[in-house]
C-alpha cells in the first residue's frame, strides 16, 4: 500500500473553498470514475473518494485543504504520477479561483 498526502493553503474562506471542492469532486468522478460524497460541517467539508484500488479524503476548511489518499498494491506503483496528477489538478482549480491583480491607475 502507498499513501498520498497533499496539503494546500488558502484565502478562500470556506464558503469559497466549498465551491472548489465540488468541483475538485466532479472531476474526480468524470476524470477518475471515482465515487464521491460530500459532507458540509460548520467548520469543516470532508470529500471521501473511492474506487477500486484507491480510498481517501479531501479535508476542506477556511484556510486549507488536506488530501489523504491510500493506494491498493496495484496502484501503488503508480503512486509518483497519481499524485502528481492530484496535485496539478488541485492547483489548477486553486490558480483559476485567485482574485486577478489590481491594475494601477494612470494619470
Amino acid at each position: 500500500m502507498a499513501d498520498i498526502h497533499i496539503k494546500r493553503e488558502h484565502h478562500l474562506g470556506l464558503s469559497g473553498a466549498r465551491k472548489l471542492a465540488w468541483r475538485w469532486a466532479e472531476q474526480a468522478e468524470q476524470e477518475f470514475d471515482m465515487s464521491c460524497t460530500y459532507e458540509e460541517g460548520q467548520t469543516a467539508d470532508e470529500v471521501q473518494f473511492t474506487r477500486s484500488g484507491v480510498n481517501g479524503t479531501l479535508k476542506v476548511t477556511a484556510e486549507r485543504f488536506e488530501l489523504d489518499a491510500r493506494l491498493g498494491f496495484l496502484l501503488g506503483a503508480f503512486k509518483e504520477r497519481i499524485e502528481s496528477e492530484i496535485v496539478k489538478n488541485l492547483d489548477t482549480l486553486l490558480a483559476a479561483r485567485k482574485p486577478a491583480a489590481k491594475k494601477k491607475k494612470a494619470g
